[in-house]
């Protein structure tokens, strides 16, 4: 694919929006043949008729949005990539699980639209899918219209935020719009356990477990937490049986 232009297609309901797509992508050389539409069901019809590569489509459009779009052609036998251009990021954990290619924000920089290409053309990290005790899960993260990938293993903690999650990694954080009881559920295999209503912890990066006055916390790097009550004694064995296995 890296060898031969992308056929590609263009959906979006407004026009100047797909208009500037359009001449942004004619300058990359990597993109060849451009068809395009002002709505999902145009763009499902172009598709069940024509091999492309990639679509390049918006999210909130008329009579089929892109999600639901991107739903239809996953059960395609050779589905092109597809790459969101939107002015949400709310929708960022929706289209990352359903194999999204990227997720691009507007105003659309030239810049950014050639690594979306390139994550196109030469792949780009597995995100948000099923994990299992051997895969590394990969998160998108959107901020300032760069979409970054935090590796599930070099999350030391989760805060809960109302129906987001902030991801703790080391000197960083990130907020997804994920909610905790959802990543509790995911992540429990990968060894990442509730220890307070509002916080998820990955045993791995436990440093320290202090009982103070009845009052349990683990230290995970800098930052001391508060292990509630009925979680302290769950804890407590899942260290053990974790320092043993180690």
């Amino acid at each position: 694919m890296a060898d031969t232009p992308l056929r590609a297609l263009v959906a979006d309901d407004e026009e100047p929006a797909l208009a500037e797509l359009v001449y942004l992508l004619d300058q990359d050389p990597r993109i060849g043949p451009i068809q395009t539409a002002s709505n999902g069901p145009e763009a499902l019809k172009i598709l069940q008729a024509t091999d492309l590569d990639v679509v390049f489509c918006d999210i909130k459009m008329p009579g089929l949005d892109g999600i639901d779009l991107a739903r239809v052609l996953s059960k395609f036998k050779s589905p092109p990539k597809i790459v969101f251009v939107t002015a949400y990021d709310e929708h960022a954990v929706a289209a990352f699980e359903l194999d999204a290619a990227d997720y691009v924000m507007k105003p659309v920089r030239a810049e950014r639209l050639a690594e979306a290409v390139r994550r196109v053309t030469q792949g780009t990290p597995a995100a948000l899918k099923s994990p299992d005790e051997t895969d590394d899960e990969v998160i998108s993260v959107e901020l300032a219209g760069v979409t970054r990938f935090v590796q599930r293993s070099t999350v030391r903690y989760v805060e809960a935020q109302g129906d987001y999650a902030r991801l703790h990694t080391g000197q960083n954080s990130h907020l997804v719009r994920i909610p905790l009881s959802t990543l509790e559920e995911r992540w429990r295999d990968a060894g990442f356990t509730r220890i307070h209503r509002s916080t998820l912890v990955a045993l791995a990066h436990v440093d320290e477990m202090r009982v103070d006055s009845g009052r349990c916390s683990v230290r995970v790097g800098d930052d001391w937490l508060p292990v509630s009550r009925r979680h302290t004694r769950e804890l407590r064995d899942l260290l053990v049986r974790s320092t043993s296995l180690r």
